[in-house]
Formats: C-alpha cells, sequence, structure tokens
C-alpha cells in the first residue's frame, strides 16, 4: 500500500470483520483506516467503504472529520468487485451494511440503486449537478476523472506516443514493434471500472474490435489495478497502459518525470466516481452531510488536490496542457443505460469477445 499521512491510522484489520469476511470468501486484505475524533469518545462513526486509495481519499476524509469533530470517520478500502459483494450483502442484511459507499464502478453502484438497495439525498447540492452526474439522488457522481493513456516518457520517443486509438492501432502493426508485451490494461473481469471502460468503449467506437485483436497480438497484460499499472509503467516493465483513471496517472506524474499522459484525442472518456446510501445505513445522515460536504466548495478544493476534479484548463496548466490538446471528452452518464453491461447474457457475451480477441495475452490477465 502507498504511504498515508495526517489524520491517517492505519489498522491492522479489525478480528470480527476479518471473522466476516472469511466467512463470505472476501478478500480480507482490505485496509482501514480512521480519521477523526478517537472510537472511544466519538458520538457516532461514519463507516465508508470505497475503492479509491486510501491516501487519495485522505484529504477529503480529513477536511470532513474538521466538520464533525466529534464523529469518527472508518474508511474501508475496498476493490470494486469486493465492494459491490459486500453493499449487496449488506442490502440483504446477511453483512453489516456501510454507511456510505463510494466507487468507480459506476454501473455497479446504479444496478445496487436500481435493486432497492439505497436510500436518496434530495439536497440542494445534488439537485444542482447537471443529469449525467446523479440518478434519481440516489447515486451521485462525485468527481470528474478520464480515462486516459499512460507512457514512460524515457522509454517511448515523443514521436511513437499515441494521441488517439487510431495511433495507438497504428504504433502496434508492425509485428517487430517494441511494444510486444509490454502494455497494460485492466484486467476486466477482476476489475469494475476496467469492464465498465472497455464496455463504453464497445459502444463508443469503431476502432474496439481492432484495438483489442491488436492487444491479443502484441500479448497485453491485463491486471490490476490502477496504481500498480502505473508504477509498472514507471518502470519500464510496462511502456504504455490503456484507459487508466487519469486522477491518479496525474498524482503520480506531478512527482515522476517517468510519467506520461495523453487524453486520447478521438474522445476521452470521463467518469464521476459515484456515491450511495445504502438503505440499511445506520447513519444514513451523515452520509448525506459528507456527500453535501464532497459538493460544496471546499469539498471541491480537497478533491482536486487528490486529482479526484481534473481540469482541462489549458492555461491552468491541466490535462490539456500536459497531454497537448482539448479533447473530445464523454461524460458517462448515470443512468439506467449503465445496466446493459451488467445483464449476464450480454456480460458473458463480452467477456468471451474480450478472451478470444485477447488469447495472446499474459497469463496474469486471468
Amino acid at each position: 500500500m502507498i504511504r498515508m499521512t495526517g489524520l491517517l491510522v492505519l489498522v491492522a484489520l479489525l478480528g470480527l470483520a476479518a471473522g466476516r469476511a472469511d466467512a463470505q470468501g472476501i478478500d480480507t486484505q482490505n485496509e482501514i483506516a480512521l480519521f477523526g475524533a478517537p472510537l472511544q469518545t466519538a458520538r457516532a462513526v461514519l463507516a465508508i467503504d470505497g475503492s479509491t486509495d486510501t491516501e487519495v481519499f485522505a484529504p477529503i476524509l480529513e477536511a470532513f472529520a474538521k466538520r464533525v469533530p466529534d464523529v469518527a470517520i472508518r474508511y474501508r478500502e475496498i476493490t470494486t468487485n469486493e465492494l459491490y459483494d459486500l453493499a449487496e450483502r449488506g442490502c440483504s442484511g446477511a453483512e453489516p451494511a456501510a454507511d456510505l459507499v463510494v466507487s468507480s464502478s459506476i454501473d455497479q453502484q446504479v444496478k445496487l440503486a436500481n435493486d432497492g438497495c439505497a436510500q436518496p439525498n434530495h439536497s440542494a447540492a445534488v439537485s444542482a449537478l447537471p443529469a449525467w452526474a446523479k440518478w434519481r439522488d440516489e447515486v451521485v457522481g462525485l468527481t470528474y476523472e478520464p480515462a486516459v493513456i499512460v507512457y514512460n516518457r524515457d522509454l517511448v520517443a515523443p514521436a511513437q506516443v499515441p494521441r488517439s486509438r487510431f495511433d495507438l492501432i497504428d504504433l502496434l502493426r508492425p509485428a517487430d514493434n517494441p511494444f510486444n508485451g509490454r502494455i497494460g490494461t485492466y484486467d476486466i473481469e477482476a476489475s469494475g471500472v476496467g469492464y465498465l471502460f472497455a464496455f463504453v468503449d464497445a459502444q463508443q467506437a469503431t476502432t474496439f474490435g481492432r484495438l483489442i485483436e491488436a492487444f491479443g497480438r502484441n500479448k497485453v497484460v491485463a491486471t490490476c489495478c490502477s496504481a500498480e499499472i502505473i508504477d509498472d509503467v514507471a518502470s519500464g516493465r510496462f511502456l504504455i497502459a490503456y484507459n487508466m483513471l487519469g486522477s491518479y496517472a496525474l498524482v503520480r506524474a506531478a512527482e515522476d518525470h517517468r510519467i506520461g499522459i495523453v487524453a486520447p484525442s478521438d474522445y476521452t472518456l470521463i467518469l464521476s466516481r459515484a456515491a450511495l446510501i445504502p438503505k440499511r445505513a445506520k447513519n444514513a445522515e451523515l452520509a448525506r452531510q459528507f456527500i453535501d460536504f464532497a459538493l460544496s466548495g471546499a469539498g471541491r478544493r480537497s478533491l482536486s488536490e487528490s486529482g479526484l476534479l481534473v481540469s482541462f484548463d489549458d492555461a491552468g496548466g491541466g490535462l490539456a496542457a500536459l497531454s497537448g490538446a482539448v479533447p473530445t471528452l464523454r461524460p458517462i452518464a448515470l443512468s439506467p443505460a449503465l445496466l446493459i453491461g451488467l445483464d449476464r447474457q450480454t456480460r458473458d457475451n463480452f467477456l468471451a469477445l474480450w478472451r478470444s480477441s485477447l488469447g495472446g495475452a499474459d497469463p496474469e490477465a486471468r
């Protein structure tokens, strides 16, 4: 895990939580962090389960803790698919429910709400959001994060840097290209956000079939997760990584000159990491307060500091300045349309296409 600062206190997995996880077959190596008031004296504990790296989410948790000084905040970092499974069991009563679930796998969040597992937050802050960034006031987008191409600036010549999906396909066409076996992307079977990006790509682009065929021919490595894949780009194990969350990439690029970032010029998907209050949440009102804070000026500043609100202001040094141009931005709307990709038959068919196309992929893909 990455190093943490401030009010963050790392807690070796709590025994009770570990016991429940073992019983349900869930990975017990999840990280739990505490913020705010000590557990012994707090009037309440706000339990947040999220897929965001703890260090990245820490600034807004610390800022909110100052607004509610008598509240303890417990943040549990969980991978997207595990997060969905836990939330689903919390909905049925098989597991204690968190007070707030925040996930980059926004299609899974919409499914939870569609299945009656969420309660609304009818606040002025939520009402002010654009229609694409909320659904029924039950799934609320908190961030603005592009899906980008990441590359190693020391090892990829400027003339080879792909500025679009068309460029990437052309780059991988020669049989003797240097990128064979050195391209990383999400394992879409294990990563909820990876599946989401791939499925939306298939709907958005005529290039999708050619792209994944090129990936298969060049033995793409499909693996987990954003931070680890970007680490591998920095180390040179990968030369290029596709469909990475720009929020994580920008934070790394700010401190590591080896990380280059491109927002694809043909189109750039925008993800708004989604918050949901489970119907069985014990402290739903505190969860509503957190969502409203995240949408306030102070909350937006905290999210911006973490790179979770990405700017495309060329003059302001945002992603446009870094990647060379302002691309066509396509926000992924929080809507029932996301449920199409989660239909069992549709998902099975899509994964079968992915597997067959990436037949030459590294075994780490599974």
